[in-house]
Protein backbone atom coordinates (compact mmCIF):
# COMPACT_ATOMS: atom_id res chain seq x y z
CA UNK A 1 0.00 0.00 0.00
CA UNK A 2 2.90 2.44 0.49
CA UNK A 3 4.47 1.26 -2.41
CA UNK A 4 1.26 2.35 -4.55
CA UNK A 5 1.20 5.81 -2.93
CA UNK A 6 4.10 6.24 -4.02
CA UNK A 7 3.24 5.39 -7.84
CA UNK A 8 0.06 7.57 -7.42
CA UNK A 9 -0.95 8.96 -10.41
CA UNK A 10 1.46 6.62 -12.26
CA UNK A 11 0.53 3.89 -14.88
CA UNK A 12 -1.29 1.56 -14.21
CA UNK A 13 -2.97 3.27 -11.26
CA UNK A 14 -5.30 4.73 -13.31
CA UNK A 15 -6.58 8.91 -13.01
CA UNK A 16 -3.95 8.79 -9.94
CA UNK A 17 -4.53 11.66 -7.29
CA UNK A 18 -5.72 9.72 -4.39
CA UNK A 19 -3.16 11.33 -2.44
CA UNK A 20 -3.98 14.92 -3.43
CA UNK A 21 -7.02 14.74 -0.78
CA UNK A 22 -4.31 15.20 2.02
CA UNK A 23 -1.64 17.50 -0.06
CA UNK A 24 -4.46 20.06 -0.62
CA UNK A 25 -7.72 19.60 0.98
CA UNK A 26 -7.08 17.99 4.01
CA UNK A 27 -4.01 20.41 4.52
CA UNK A 28 -6.08 23.42 3.68
CA UNK A 29 -8.14 22.33 6.09
CA UNK A 30 -5.35 22.27 8.75
CA UNK A 31 -4.28 25.82 7.83
CA UNK A 32 -7.98 26.93 8.86
CA UNK A 33 -8.29 24.44 12.14
CA UNK A 34 -5.52 25.82 13.39
CA UNK A 35 -6.10 29.23 13.28
CA UNK A 36 -8.81 28.34 15.62
CA UNK A 37 -12.26 27.84 13.39
CA UNK A 38 -13.97 25.38 11.29
CA UNK A 39 -14.18 26.29 7.41
CA UNK A 40 -16.88 28.18 7.04
CA UNK A 41 -19.45 28.37 3.93
CA UNK A 42 -16.75 25.70 2.40
CA UNK A 43 -18.92 23.35 0.31
CA UNK A 44 -16.81 20.37 0.88
CA UNK A 45 -16.82 20.72 4.73
CA UNK A 46 -19.64 17.98 5.78
CA UNK A 47 -18.37 16.35 8.68
CA UNK A 48 -19.02 16.89 12.30
CA UNK A 49 -16.06 18.96 14.51
CA UNK A 50 -14.62 15.90 15.79
CA UNK A 51 -12.89 15.46 12.93
CA UNK A 52 -11.05 18.64 13.77
CA UNK A 53 -8.96 17.12 15.42
CA UNK A 54 -8.41 14.32 13.89
CA UNK A 55 -7.02 16.60 10.73
CA UNK A 56 -4.75 18.37 13.46
CA UNK A 57 -3.00 15.49 14.79
CA UNK A 58 -0.35 14.77 11.76
CA UNK A 59 1.24 17.81 13.12
CA UNK A 60 1.72 16.43 16.42
CA UNK A 61 4.23 13.95 15.04
CA UNK A 62 8.08 16.03 14.89
CA UNK A 63 10.06 15.73 11.71
CA UNK A 64 7.51 14.60 9.74
CA UNK A 65 5.82 16.94 6.72
CA UNK A 66 1.57 17.39 7.09
CA UNK A 67 1.43 14.18 4.54
CA UNK A 68 4.45 12.41 6.33
CA UNK A 69 2.53 12.36 9.57
CA UNK A 70 -1.42 11.63 8.35
CA UNK A 71 0.08 8.70 6.30
CA UNK A 72 2.20 7.32 9.59
CA UNK A 73 -1.26 7.82 12.15
CA UNK A 74 -3.36 6.05 9.14
CA UNK A 75 -0.99 3.13 9.95
CA UNK A 76 -1.00 3.06 13.74
CA UNK A 77 -5.05 2.76 13.29
CA UNK A 78 -4.63 0.34 10.90
CA UNK A 79 -2.02 -2.02 13.37
CA UNK A 80 -4.36 -1.23 16.15
CA UNK A 81 -7.17 -2.68 14.29
CA UNK A 82 -5.28 -5.81 13.33
CA UNK A 83 -3.72 -6.18 17.17
CA UNK A 84 -7.22 -5.74 18.36
CA UNK A 85 -8.85 -8.15 16.43
CA UNK A 86 -5.74 -10.40 17.22
CA UNK A 87 -6.39 -10.50 20.82
CA UNK A 88 -10.19 -10.60 20.77
CA UNK A 89 -9.59 -13.61 18.42
CA UNK A 90 -7.99 -15.53 20.66
CA UNK A 91 -10.61 -15.65 23.92
CA UNK A 92 -12.47 -18.83 23.72
CA UNK A 93 -15.27 -18.93 21.07
CA UNK A 94 -13.77 -16.48 18.95
CA UNK A 95 -11.59 -16.89 16.15
CA UNK A 96 -8.48 -15.30 14.37
CA UNK A 97 -10.96 -14.93 10.67
CA UNK A 98 -11.62 -11.21 11.67
CA UNK A 99 -7.80 -9.98 11.60
CA UNK A 100 -6.76 -12.35 8.93
CA UNK A 101 -9.98 -10.47 7.54
CA UNK A 102 -9.06 -6.92 7.91
CA UNK A 103 -5.12 -7.49 7.16
CA UNK A 104 -5.73 -9.37 4.08
CA UNK A 105 -8.99 -7.42 3.23
CA UNK A 106 -7.47 -3.44 3.63
CA UNK A 107 -4.80 -4.11 0.73
CA UNK A 108 -7.51 -4.74 -1.44
CA UNK A 109 -8.60 -1.02 -1.58
CA UNK A 110 -5.03 -0.12 -2.67
CA UNK A 111 -3.59 2.79 -1.02
CA UNK A 112 -7.23 4.79 -0.77
CA UNK A 113 -6.99 3.54 3.40
CA UNK A 114 -3.74 5.44 3.59
CA UNK A 115 -4.65 8.78 2.02
CA UNK A 116 -8.24 8.89 3.82
CA UNK A 117 -8.99 9.39 7.52
CA UNK A 118 -11.34 6.48 7.58
CA UNK A 119 -9.35 4.28 8.64
CA UNK A 120 -8.68 6.12 11.85
CA UNK A 121 -12.66 6.60 12.33
CA UNK A 122 -12.92 2.61 11.52
CA UNK A 123 -10.43 1.90 14.47
CA UNK A 124 -12.92 3.40 17.30
CA UNK A 125 -16.10 2.03 15.93
CA UNK A 126 -13.61 -1.75 15.99
CA UNK A 127 -12.34 -0.86 19.58
CA UNK A 128 -15.90 -0.05 20.69
CA UNK A 129 -17.74 -3.07 19.35
CA UNK A 130 -14.90 -4.99 21.08
CA UNK A 131 -15.23 -3.36 24.27
CA UNK A 132 -19.31 -3.88 24.38
CA UNK A 133 -19.63 -7.03 26.37
CA UNK A 134 -16.98 -6.00 28.90
CA UNK A 135 -16.53 -2.68 29.37
CA UNK A 136 -19.65 -0.98 28.10
CA UNK A 137 -19.28 2.25 29.30
CA UNK A 138 -15.48 2.53 27.04
CA UNK A 139 -17.82 0.92 24.08
CA UNK A 140 -19.90 4.35 24.63
CA UNK A 141 -17.43 6.68 24.60
CA UNK A 142 -15.24 5.10 21.82
CA UNK A 143 -18.98 5.32 19.56
CA UNK A 144 -19.56 8.90 20.37
CA UNK A 145 -15.81 9.97 19.65
CA UNK A 146 -16.33 8.29 16.20
CA UNK A 147 -20.10 9.45 15.94
CA UNK A 148 -18.76 13.09 15.96
CA UNK A 149 -15.93 12.44 13.21
CA UNK A 150 -17.99 10.84 10.65
CA UNK A 151 -21.60 10.06 12.45
CA UNK A 152 -21.77 6.40 11.56
CA UNK A 153 -19.65 4.86 14.45
CA UNK A 154 -22.97 5.62 16.20
CA UNK A 155 -24.35 2.65 14.81
CA UNK A 156 -21.94 0.60 17.08
CA UNK A 157 -24.31 0.87 19.82
CA UNK A 158 -26.94 -0.52 17.62
CA UNK A 159 -27.17 -4.37 19.30
CA UNK A 160 -26.49 -4.14 22.89
CA UNK A 161 -28.14 -6.41 25.01
CA UNK A 162 -31.32 -4.94 26.63
CA UNK A 163 -30.46 -3.83 30.03
CA UNK A 164 -27.45 -2.85 31.98
CA UNK A 165 -25.29 -3.33 29.06
CA UNK A 166 -27.47 -0.40 26.78
CA UNK A 167 -28.38 1.25 29.73
CA UNK A 168 -24.39 1.72 30.48
CA UNK A 169 -23.25 2.35 26.54
CA UNK A 170 -25.64 4.63 25.81
CA UNK A 171 -25.61 6.96 28.64
CA UNK A 172 -21.69 7.19 28.56
CA UNK A 173 -22.09 7.57 24.84
CA UNK A 174 -24.65 10.53 25.64
CA UNK A 175 -22.68 12.00 28.04
CA UNK A 176 -18.84 11.82 26.52
CA UNK A 177 -20.50 13.54 23.28
CA UNK A 178 -22.20 16.59 24.71
CA UNK A 179 -19.02 16.77 26.80
CA UNK A 180 -16.45 16.70 23.78
CA UNK A 181 -19.25 18.92 22.10
CA UNK A 182 -18.37 21.67 24.55
CA UNK A 183 -15.20 21.07 24.43
CA UNK A 184 -14.89 21.97 21.25
CA UNK A 185 -17.15 24.87 21.11
CA UNK A 186 -14.98 26.32 23.23
CA UNK A 187 -12.08 25.64 21.42
CA UNK A 188 -13.71 26.28 17.86
CA UNK A 189 -15.68 28.53 16.07
CA UNK A 190 -18.19 27.65 13.95
CA UNK A 191 -18.48 24.21 15.20
CA UNK A 192 -21.61 23.10 13.27
CA UNK A 193 -20.51 24.86 9.92
CA UNK A 194 -20.83 21.07 8.02
CA UNK A 195 -24.72 21.19 9.07
CA UNK A 196 -25.13 23.86 5.78
CA UNK A 197 -23.62 21.87 3.52
CA UNK A 198 -25.31 18.17 3.47
CA UNK A 199 -28.70 19.45 2.26
CA UNK A 200 -27.50 20.52 -1.35
CA UNK A 201 -25.55 16.97 -2.25
CA UNK A 202 -27.01 15.09 -4.64
CA UNK A 203 -26.70 11.62 -6.48
CA UNK A 204 -22.61 10.38 -6.82
CA UNK A 205 -22.07 8.47 -10.21
CA UNK A 206 -20.65 5.35 -7.69
CA UNK A 207 -23.81 5.28 -5.64
CA UNK A 208 -26.62 2.42 -6.54
CA UNK A 209 -29.27 5.18 -7.52
CA UNK A 210 -25.75 7.10 -9.52
CA UNK A 211 -25.53 3.38 -11.17
CA UNK A 212 -29.26 3.61 -13.01
CA UNK A 213 -28.44 6.85 -13.79
CA UNK A 214 -25.55 5.93 -15.84
CA UNK A 215 -27.56 3.26 -17.79
CA UNK A 216 -30.30 6.11 -18.41
CA UNK A 217 -27.13 8.04 -19.87
CA UNK A 218 -25.91 4.84 -21.69
CA UNK A 219 -29.63 4.55 -23.49
CA UNK A 220 -29.47 8.38 -24.73
CA UNK A 221 -30.50 10.58 -21.73
CA UNK A 222 -28.94 14.00 -21.27
CA UNK A 223 -27.31 13.33 -18.14
CA UNK A 224 -23.59 15.00 -17.20
CA UNK A 225 -21.37 14.78 -14.64
CA UNK A 226 -19.85 17.68 -12.34
CA UNK A 227 -17.65 17.96 -9.40
CA UNK A 228 -19.72 19.45 -6.54
CA UNK A 229 -19.81 18.41 -2.64
CA UNK A 230 -16.49 17.06 -3.03
CA UNK A 231 -17.53 14.45 -5.09
CA UNK A 232 -18.48 13.86 -8.97
CA UNK A 233 -22.31 13.74 -9.29
CA UNK A 234 -24.75 13.52 -12.12
CA UNK A 235 -26.94 16.87 -13.26
CA UNK A 236 -29.75 16.77 -15.63
CA UNK A 237 -33.47 15.06 -15.61
CA UNK A 238 -34.58 12.05 -12.88
CA UNK A 239 -31.69 13.35 -10.83
CA UNK A 240 -33.84 14.67 -8.25
CA UNK A 241 -36.37 12.18 -8.29
CA UNK A 242 -33.19 9.09 -7.42
CA UNK A 243 -32.21 11.64 -4.57
CA UNK A 244 -35.21 11.81 -3.06
CA UNK A 245 -35.97 7.64 -3.59
CA UNK A 246 -32.45 7.10 -1.77
CA UNK A 247 -33.79 9.61 1.25
CA UNK A 248 -36.36 7.17 1.29
CA UNK A 249 -35.41 4.25 1.41
CA UNK A 250 -32.20 5.14 3.91
CA UNK A 251 -35.94 6.10 6.38
CA UNK A 252 -37.30 2.42 5.59
CA UNK A 253 -33.84 1.39 6.32
CA UNK A 254 -33.71 3.21 9.61
CA UNK A 255 -37.16 2.01 10.64
CA UNK A 256 -36.18 -1.77 9.23
CA UNK A 257 -33.38 -1.69 12.29
CA UNK A 258 -35.78 -0.15 14.84
CA UNK A 259 -38.33 -2.64 14.34
CA UNK A 260 -35.53 -5.40 14.78
CA UNK A 261 -34.52 -3.43 17.56
CA UNK A 262 -37.81 -3.82 18.65
CA UNK A 263 -38.55 -7.73 18.38
CA UNK A 264 -35.12 -9.18 19.15
CA UNK A 265 -35.01 -11.63 21.65
CA UNK A 266 -32.13 -13.29 21.43
CA UNK A 267 -28.77 -12.09 22.31
CA UNK A 268 -25.37 -13.78 21.75
CA UNK A 269 -22.02 -12.39 21.79
CA UNK A 270 -22.21 -11.85 17.98
CA UNK A 271 -24.97 -9.49 18.22
CA UNK A 272 -23.49 -6.75 18.61
CA UNK A 273 -21.31 -6.86 16.06
CA UNK A 274 -23.84 -8.30 13.37
CA UNK A 275 -26.07 -5.43 13.86
CA UNK A 276 -23.92 -2.63 13.37
CA UNK A 277 -22.27 -4.81 10.11
CA UNK A 278 -25.97 -4.83 8.96
CA UNK A 279 -26.72 -1.16 9.51
CA UNK A 280 -23.90 0.39 8.11
CA UNK A 281 -24.57 -2.03 4.94
CA UNK A 282 -28.27 -0.32 4.86
CA UNK A 283 -27.07 3.39 5.32
CA UNK A 284 -24.28 2.85 2.45
CA UNK A 285 -26.10 0.83 0.21
CA UNK A 286 -29.33 3.86 0.33
CA UNK A 287 -26.88 6.65 0.79
CA UNK A 288 -26.60 9.28 -2.23
CA UNK A 289 -23.08 8.65 -2.13
CA UNK A 290 -20.91 5.64 -2.06
CA UNK A 291 -17.06 6.78 -1.92
CA UNK A 292 -14.40 4.02 -2.15
CA UNK A 293 -13.34 4.71 1.57
CA UNK A 294 -16.79 4.01 2.61
CA UNK A 295 -15.46 -0.16 2.11
CA UNK A 296 -13.13 0.68 5.19
CA UNK A 297 -15.86 0.68 7.20
CA UNK A 298 -17.57 -2.26 5.87
CA UNK A 299 -14.38 -4.34 5.82
CA UNK A 300 -13.39 -3.20 9.70
CA UNK A 301 -16.98 -4.43 10.68
CA UNK A 302 -17.18 -7.53 8.64
CA UNK A 303 -13.78 -8.34 10.57
CA UNK A 304 -15.50 -8.01 14.08
CA UNK A 305 -18.22 -10.04 12.64
CA UNK A 306 -16.14 -12.51 11.62
CA UNK A 307 -13.56 -12.55 15.22
CA UNK A 308 -16.74 -14.23 16.53
CA UNK A 309 -17.83 -18.21 15.99
CA UNK A 310 -21.65 -17.42 16.36
CA UNK A 311 -21.65 -14.69 13.83
CA UNK A 312 -24.52 -14.50 11.35
CA UNK A 313 -22.72 -12.49 8.94
CA UNK A 314 -20.21 -15.11 7.02
CA UNK A 315 -22.14 -14.27 3.63
CA UNK A 316 -22.43 -10.19 4.03
CA UNK A 317 -18.48 -10.25 4.79
CA UNK A 318 -17.57 -12.45 1.84
CA UNK A 319 -19.62 -10.21 -0.49
CA UNK A 320 -18.18 -7.49 0.81
CA UNK A 321 -14.73 -8.33 0.40
CA UNK A 322 -15.68 -9.07 -3.09
CA UNK A 323 -16.99 -5.69 -3.20
CA UNK A 324 -13.86 -4.36 -1.82
CA UNK A 325 -11.77 -5.81 -4.68
CA UNK A 326 -14.04 -4.61 -7.62
CA UNK A 327 -14.21 -1.09 -5.89
CA UNK A 328 -10.80 -0.54 -6.71
CA UNK A 329 -11.71 -1.17 -10.18
CA UNK A 330 -14.54 2.07 -10.30
CA UNK A 331 -11.99 4.23 -8.54
CA UNK A 332 -9.00 5.05 -9.33
CA UNK A 333 -8.17 2.30 -12.21
CA UNK A 334 -11.11 2.66 -14.47
CA UNK A 335 -12.31 5.98 -13.03
CA UNK A 336 -12.13 7.60 -16.20
CA UNK A 337 -14.53 5.29 -17.74
CA UNK A 338 -17.27 5.54 -14.69
CA UNK A 339 -17.00 9.23 -15.21
CA UNK A 340 -17.45 8.99 -19.00
CA UNK A 341 -20.57 6.39 -18.38
CA UNK A 342 -19.05 3.73 -20.51
CA UNK A 343 -20.26 0.27 -20.76
CA UNK A 344 -16.85 -0.86 -18.87
CA UNK A 345 -17.05 1.56 -16.19
CA UNK A 346 -20.96 1.19 -15.38
CA UNK A 347 -20.49 -2.51 -15.39
CA UNK A 348 -18.00 -2.71 -13.14
CA UNK A 349 -19.84 -0.13 -10.56
CA UNK A 350 -23.09 -2.68 -11.35
CA UNK A 351 -21.38 -5.44 -9.97
CA UNK A 352 -19.97 -3.78 -7.13
CA UNK A 353 -22.94 -2.34 -6.01
CA UNK A 354 -25.59 -5.73 -6.97
CA UNK A 355 -22.75 -7.31 -4.61
CA UNK A 356 -23.22 -4.48 -1.52
CA UNK A 357 -26.98 -4.87 -2.31
CA UNK A 358 -26.66 -8.88 -1.86
CA UNK A 359 -24.62 -8.73 1.35
CA UNK A 360 -27.15 -5.91 3.07
CA UNK A 361 -29.67 -8.64 2.31
CA UNK A 362 -28.03 -11.93 3.38
CA UNK A 363 -27.02 -9.78 6.07
CA UNK A 364 -30.59 -8.47 7.28
CA UNK A 365 -31.84 -12.29 6.63
CA UNK A 366 -28.68 -13.54 8.68
CA UNK A 367 -29.98 -10.43 11.92
CA UNK A 368 -33.23 -11.36 11.91
CA UNK A 369 -33.10 -15.49 11.90
CA UNK A 370 -30.17 -15.31 14.78
CA UNK A 371 -32.16 -12.83 16.93
CA UNK A 372 -35.87 -12.81 16.27
CA UNK A 373 -37.51 -16.07 14.23
CA UNK A 374 -34.73 -18.61 15.57
CA UNK A 375 -35.05 -20.84 17.93
CA UNK A 376 -32.40 -20.39 20.49
CA UNK A 377 -30.45 -23.48 20.72
CA UNK A 378 -30.33 -26.38 23.55
CA UNK A 379 -27.46 -26.54 25.85
CA UNK A 380 -27.07 -24.82 29.24
CA UNK A 381 -26.40 -21.22 27.52
CA UNK A 382 -30.25 -22.12 26.30
CA UNK A 383 -31.67 -23.03 29.90
CA UNK A 384 -30.79 -23.93 33.31
CA UNK A 385 -33.34 -26.45 33.17
CA UNK A 386 -32.14 -30.43 33.08
CA UNK A 387 -33.63 -31.49 29.92
CA UNK A 388 -36.41 -34.01 30.83
CA UNK A 389 -36.50 -37.88 29.69
CA UNK A 390 -39.19 -39.52 27.81
CA UNK A 391 -41.01 -42.44 29.49
CA UNK A 392 -42.62 -43.34 26.19
CA UNK A 393 -39.44 -44.57 24.84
Amino acid sequence: MLVLLARDGRHPLGVGGVAREVHELYFHWFGVLAEGGFPLDDPLWQYPPAAGPVLLSPALLPGLSYFQGFVALALLADAAVAVALARAGRRPGRSLAGAALWVGGLPLLLHIPLARYDVQVTALAVLALLCVARRPRAAGVLAALGALVKVWPALALLGTPRGRSTRASWGSALAAAAALLVVLAAAFENPFAFLRQQGGRGVQIESVGGTALAFARLAGQPLHVEYRFGAVEFTGPYVTAVAHASLFATVLGGAALVLWRLRARRWTEATPFDAALCGVLVLTVTSRVISPQYLIWLLGLAAVCLSSRATSQRPAAALVTAAAAVSTLGYPLLYEDVMASTWTGTLVLFVRNVLLVAAVLLSWRGLWRSTVSARPPLGPTASTKPPQSDNSS
